[in-house]
């Protein structure tokens, strides 16, 4: 037996029943969810989150997430190519966005281009494939006059210089881990700030000081699911039942209502992703 003590996780927060919450980003599209995933939708509205937003990762998914999107009231999807699986496409995956964003675009579970993006944390072979791939995305977004959702891991000013290059509709800056800075740069350039599971931690201490000091109309809420669970459930899965949670790890550090965090985050992503309105 290991004389290694357990790691000791952070306590879930009590949180009042809450309304109107909005999930801006969970694959609940993934193998993770197949065991379970009416248990999993249950728990979410049972936790007070009306609306869901699934984005896609490759054109492989597009058909089977959208099918899902309108079996369940409160789904809505993204379509786009994730920059982590640009090097598994071939170039024809641009074609397959193209032809399902024409074929698509006036669905009204369909809200944004995503998740798209740039990534420098994971090695890439081609690193240039991936940003013409991003910009390639983004002038598909601007022509159909959709939002974007961007993945951006130690890549926001190259994220900064392709948004600049092509006028967006708005969108969101998933999981944003930037500076302050770069934070005033992206929401200059139309975007709102997810925030999700790593601001729960206390280690976080840029996210949290961000979550607190960025304007609270450029904030929206996120889980990641399944990846990114907060402090009380890592490792586990994460799920949207989770937001709750969340939001108050956001009230406390900005010093807010809960009840306002929640209101002002759910306007803000109808904001950033108008079809949520509907």
């Amino acid at each position: 037996m290991s004389d290694r003590a357990a790691p000791v996780r952070a306590a879930r927060p009590v949180v009042p029943p809450l309304t109107g919450l909005i999930d801006t980003h969970c694959h609940l599209d993934a193998g993770e969810y197949d065991a379970d995933r009416p248990a999993v939708l249950h728990r979410a509205a049972g936790a007070g989150v009306a609306s869901i937003v699934m984005p896609a990762v490759a054109p492989g998914g597009f058909a089977a997430l959208r099918a899902l999107a309108h079996e369940h009231e409160g789904l809505f999807y993204a379509l786009g190519i994730h920059p982590l699986a640009v090097p598994t496409v071939g170039d024809e995956a641009i074609d397959q966005l193209a032809d399902a964003l024409a074929r698509w675009h006036g669905d009204p579970r369909l809200v944004a281009v995503g998740e798209i993006g740039i990534d420098r944390f994971v090695d890439d072979p081609d690193p240039l494939r991936q940003e013409r791939f991003f910009a390639e995305q983004l002038s598909l977004a601007a022509r159909y006059e959709l939002p974007v959702i961007v993945h951006d891991r130690r890549a926001a000013d190259r994220i900064a210089r392709a948004l600049r290059r092509c006028e967006i509709v708005g969108g969101i800056s998933h999981a944003f881990n930037g500076s302050p800075e770069q934070a005033r740069v992206a929401i200059e350039l139309g975007l709102h700030l997810g925030f999700g599971g790593v601001m729960t931690f206390e280690r976080s201490r840029r996210i949290r000081r961000l979550a607190a000091d960025c304007p609270l109309e450029a904030l929206v809420l996120e889980t990641d699911g399944p990846d990114l669970a907060p402090a009380w459930l890592a490792p586990a899965r994460n799920e949207p039942a989770e937001l709750p949670g969340i939001a108050a790890c956001l009230a406390a550090l900005r010093a807010m209502p809960l009840d306002e965090i929640v209101a002002a985050t759910a306007n803000n992503a109808r904001v950033a992703l108008p079809r949520l309105q509907g």
